[in-house]
């Protein structure tokens, strides 16, 4: 089985609180976007892992592709597999890349051996391997609070619009993203600004957090968004907690050309 895991965004990301845990809620809107890769299961005599495209650092052990069939075989009498990853999103640009290889493992794994898992005991094992998975097995708008695996799936459409993603090729790791940020409530509704609130007037409004930690250490993202903005943005932002800056435009941009990194064009859904 061949199943094509895609990408997302964050339209907004508000660091609201540090938990007693260490880690922090957030709330943000997830957005899911036509940046795939290819991800195969295949039977076979033993439990293994694979990739190609873009390098994963780590030992292919510890892959969360893997992590998602040993939580599930936990669970359920399945047979031995190898999963082959075809890597084409990069890694750690806050586009939660790794989290919808898992989330699209345990959602091809239900499927190929019929097991029938409702999509909420599916969401329960994916926020056993990290914040963003969930999102990825309804695969729709929504925003997220908690940790990001408290989902409220809403009607949210840019169908039409386009956006261009660019990667410079760095990669900001989620303690060093966090480190200068200084939690606080926001005092609106985002779901109720994304829904009434034209996009044109979101740069006054919506807001990456991270931005604020991110931007002074590597000042070429900010560079980047200008840019974008530049090149005819209607809104640009960082997703996630980087390295990743995003536009989206009412007509195709223009490609950009980097000297380091990955440049990402299409259209939304």
């Amino acid at each position: 089985m061949i199943v094509y895991p895609n990408s997302k965004i964050n339209i907004g990301l508000f660091i609201t609180r540090k938990r007693e845990d260490n880690f922090h809620d957030i709330e943000s809107c997830f957005y899911p976007i036509e940046w795939k890769e290819a991800l195969e299961i295949t039977l076979s005599d033993k439990v293994g892992f694979s990739s190609s495209g873009i390098d994963i650092p780590g030992n292919p052990d510890n892959n969360l592709c893997l992590k998602a069939y040993e939580l599930l075989a936990q669970n359920y009498d399945i047979p031995e597999v190898h999963i082959h990853l075809e890597k084409m999103v990069p890694i750690g640009a806050g586009l939660g890349g790794g989290s919808a290889d898992a989330a699209y493992t345990l959602k091809a794994l239900n499927e190929l051996f019929k097991l029938e898992i409702e999509n909420s005991a599916l969401k329960k094992f994916a926020s056993e391997i990290g914040s963003d998975c969930p999102f990825f097995i309804d695969n729709q708008p929504a925003i997220a609070s908690g940790t990001g695996t408290t989902l409220d799936t809403f009607e949210l459409s840019l169908s039409g619009k386009w956006i261009m993603l660019i990667n410079p090729g760095l990669h900001i790791g989620t303690a060093e993203a966090y480190s200068n940020v200084s939690p606080k409530n926001i005092d609106f509704n985002l779901k109720e600004i994304l829904l009434s609130t034209p996009i044109e007037q979101w740069k006054d409004i919506i807001q990456n957090d991270f931005e604020a930690s991110v931007f002074p250490k590597y000042p070429e993202l900010q560079k980047l968004k200008s840019l974008l903005y530049e090149k005819g943005a209607i809104y640009a932002s960082m997703t996630g907690s980087g390295s990743t800056i995003y536009g989206i435009f009412n007509k195709k941009p223009q490609n950009i050309h980097l000297d380091k990194g990955n440049v990402w064009t299409g259209m939304l859904k």
